[in-house]
């Protein structure tokens, strides 16, 4: 299972040369398209960044996205998830790429959750200056971001076993996320003993209506298997809750075309792709009636 991720995050890498941005400016206005960075959080050995893309129609509380990228909790960049901030802003939405730790020989996922919950504490006691609506700020998630994400929005921030949700997204896209770690090994070793998987599996989480979800998947996905994402989405409809689902056949992680190597040879759908995010984006759109984007964007 280790060296499958190791494969799948050289495939992603790979990609995101592709298409990541290499330079934010650090200081003064950013260059057009071009997200303004803020330090959200400072640990003992660093600190932590989020991105910031705001709509060219400014206004006072705009609904917001925080990006969480993927990369099997050990790699990836914040502009992984660049491209799709973009799009959400261009939308109207204050869309916010999110740099966390990375899982090592030191640092867990635990250490994930609480940067993930950090930031969303930061965009919403930043929310006057960043001009958006500290309750309707959203969570995206690819892969292992979509777990951060799916996380923050069953369990929440708060560690009260049996209590809502608190300080999470108040509404998850995601993208091929991991969802079911009951039975992954490589998760077990990465937590080092500090945790319960059970506590870090969003399907093992839930509780209630949840947050209204639209995930993207594809149906032959074998690092994060289509079953989970059903099952999620089952558990939250019947409870009451709204869960929307995308599943596209003949694509695997991510929607990569390439189904005999969904790891080191990726392959994404380009269409699949923007019909996805493009669902994510008029999900978020409808759920809070925002008005058409602005001309030209």
């Amino acid at each position: 299972m280790k060296r499958r991720w190791r494969c799948l995050l050289r495939g992603i890498g790979a990609i995101a040369l592709l298409t990541r941005v290499t330079g934010v400016a650090a200081q003064g206005a950013p260059p057009d398209g071009e997200p303004t960075p803020h330090t959200y959080r400072r640990t003992a050995d660093t600190a932590l960044h989020a991105y910031v893309f705001s709509p060219a129609r400014r206004a006072p509380s705009r609904p917001a996205v925080l990006l969480f990228h993927g990369g099997g909790w050990t790699e990836g960049a914040p502009d992984w998830v660049f491209d799709a901030a973009r799009q959400f802003a261009a939308s109207g939405m204050v869309a916010i790429a999110i740099e966390y730790r990375l899982a090592n020989d030191t640092l867990t996922p635990r250490d994930q959750r609480d940067d993930a919950c950090a930031a969303f504490r930061w965009a919403r006691d930043s929310a006057r200056p960043l001009g958006l609506d500290p309750t309707r700020v959203a969570g995206y998630g690819v892969s292992a971001g979509g777990q951060l994400v799916g996380l923050l929005g069953t369990r929440g921030c708060a560690d009260a076993p049996g209590r809502a949700p608190q300080g999470g997204p108040d509404a998850m896209v995601l993208l091929s996320p991991a969802l079911d770690l009951a039975r992954d090994p490589y998760f077990v070793r990465l937590l080092r003993g500090r945790g319960v998987v059970a506590d870090y599996s969003p399907v093992a989480q839930q509780r209630g209506r949840g947050v209204p979800t639209l995930i993207v998947h594809g149906e032959q996905d074998s690092l994060t298997p289509a079953g989970a994402v059903r099952r999620f989405c089952t558990t939250q409809r019947a409870a009451g809750g709204r869960c929307a689902l995308q599943i596209y056949p003949g694509v695997g992680h991510l929607l990569t075309r390439n189904l005999s190597n969904q790891m080191s040879e990726y392959d994404p759908d380009p269409a699949l792709r923007r019909t996805g995010l493009a669902a994510q984006v008029q999900f978020l759109r409808t759920l809070w009636r925002l008005g058409p984007p602005a001309r030209g964007r």
